[in-house]
């Protein structure tokens, strides 16, 4: 699994990742995670992870969810790229000028179309179970991206702490 995790993650473009990293410049930019399935697990990962940086998120299709709007964004994790659901919010957020970053191993998929930013995840195969190999590079990328814009923030690690635990 190791090995094959590796190798994927050398295979990402640099400049793609680059990208997705560009998308979180704006600290004060308001974000919406979402995906079906073990990628919405991710994606709630992932929200988490830049809730924990202070970024204000909110995870699709909860109840607390406030509407996407002009000036929002909105990240998509898709293997498929083609999943109805994550289609259909797209082109919500689309409509609503929201910029859409999506995560999918199909470049040329439906999602891909609709985003802004796209980093392609490039499966080839996989021994592992039922695609778990897009999960857990999605989900390490995405750390990978938190773990750089930490370094930018004095006391992050003592910052995250006191919002996981609310101790002061």
């Amino acid at each position: 699994m190791g090995q094959e995790i590796t190798d994927l993650l050398g295979r990402i473009d640099v400049d793609a990742f680059a990208r997705l990293v560009q998308a979180f410049d704006d600290p004060g930019q308001r974000w919406f995670f979402s995906g079906q399935g073990r990628s919405g697990l991710v994606a709630q990962m992932g929200a988490m992870r830049f809730m924990h940086l202070g970024r204000t998120v909110h995870f699709v299709s909860e109840v607390s969810a406030p509407s996407i709007r002009k000036g929002d964004a909105l990240l998509i994790i898709s293997g498929s790229g083609e999943t109805p659901v994550s289609t259909g919010f797209a082109r919500i957020a689309k409509a609503e000028s929201a910029k859409i970053v999506t995560l999918t191993h199909k470049p040329a998929g439906t999602l891909a179309g609709i985003a802004d930013v796209t980093l392609h995840i490039p499966i080839e195969e996989s021994k592992q179970f039922g695609g778990s190999l897009f999960e857990q590079s999605c989900l390490i990328l995405l750390d990978s991206v938190v773990f750089g814009l930490a370094q930018q923030i004095p006391d992050a690690h003592k910052l995250m702490l006191s919002r996981h635990t609310n101790l002061q």
